[in-house]
């Protein structure tokens, strides 16, 4: 079969590989469509921990299971399903444990025409989506359902500020957030940007690289109860003055950086909360889907790109010229 695979750091072509073999409790899924991620990005690049050539990257995959092995019911056999990059995320919602792994590395990801998974990481495919949209959905959506609802607690009628718009799972947080009833405001480097997320239903947005925009921004909309943020870095001490007390900091990213300090006499006197998290657990997986479905959204889909262009996509992803999520079509039907 015909597979994306990283041979080396930047070193992408796409090549043929042994079709892929359902083990016990394992299924073969025919994929229609693939997304890609900021972590693709980072592994083709090599700025990511546990490096391993050669791989076939992707996480996210939607398609139609094609054969299942030893222990698994015939009855999973035609349906149509998208896949939870997570694996073994272990006995405890409050965090992953040590072997949990992520699609794409080191196990070979849905940058192919296949791939074999657990049944228990495959869901119903929603049926409102499009295979494009529901390729758009895993890991982006387990994330930002996570980091919202299980981590910051998010509730109706509450002000959260998303930062950088744009990205698939920021869009992803502003999406969810609208569909909570709660109140969405947003950041972003780019004026076009902000009129798409004020199109999804954000209340107000302000440029970052504009100097004094926390500021200024705080005092017209702010304080906020929920701030969502996946740069880190230096901008991370105006986040502290934009939360409201007892409000609450949840991060999912530090691309750029660690903060060079944090002012903990705020934190502490505002009662704040510093919430870390990653992906998800299977019930954040399941409580998404659900959540998704009931509520008919549709995962904002950017830009979609045939497997033979691969290049393209990553290339739209590595210059952050996308709003919403990069997929890629691996079946032409």
């Amino acid at each position: 079969m015909k597979a994306v695979v990283l041979t080396g750091i930047n070193a992408l072509g796409l090549d043929h590989v042994a079709n892929p073999v359902a083990m016990p409790d394992e299924v073969v899924v025919r994929l229609k469509t693939a997304a890609i991620n900021h972590r693709d990005v980072w592994i083709k690049t090599g700025n990511y921990a546990g490096l391993r050539f050669p791989i076939t990257p992707g996480s996210d995959g939607a398609g139609v299971v094609t054969e299942v092995g030893p222990g698994v019911d015939a009855s999973w056999l035609g349906r149509e399903v998208i896949i939870n990059p997570s694996s073994d995320w272990g006995h405890h919602e409050r965090a992953q444990e040590p072997r949990f792994s992520i699609l794409g590395l080191p196990k070979a990801g849905t940058l192919a025409e296949a791939i074999h998974v657990p049944v228990s990481q495959l869901a119903p495919k929603p049926p409102h989506l499009t295979w494009e949209e529901a390729a758009a959905l895993p890991l982006a959506g387990l994330t930002a359902y996570r980091a919202l609802f299980s981590r910051a607690g998010l509730e109706a009628h509450e002000k959260i500020l998303i930062s950088g718009i744009g990205a698939g799972t920021a869009v992803f947080a502003l999406q969810f957030a609208v569909a909570a009833g709660a109140l969405p405001f947003v950041t972003s480097s780019s004026p076009e940007k902000l009129a798409k997320a004020h199109q999804l239903g954000a209340k107000h947005g302000t440029l970052y690289t504009h100097g004094g925009w926390a500021k200024e921004f705080g005092d017209h909309y702010g304080p906020f109860d929920v701030i969502v943020d996946s740069a880190g870095g230096p901008g991370f001490g105006d986040l502290i003055e934009l939360a409201a007390p007892g409000g609450r900091i949840v991060f999912f990213g530090a691309t750029r950086g660690n903060p060079a300090e944090l002012p903990t006499r705020k934190v502490f006197w505002k009662q704040l909360s510093l919430l870390g998290t990653t992906m998800g657990s299977p019930a954040d997986f399941a409580a998404m889907t659900e959540f998704v479905t009931r509520k008919g959204i549709h995962p904002v889909v950017s830009d979609v790109f045939a497997l033979d262009h691969v290049d393209d996509a990553f290339a739209l992803m590595e210059r952050g010229g996308q709003f919403g999520k990069i997929v890629v079509r691996i079946s032409p039907d």
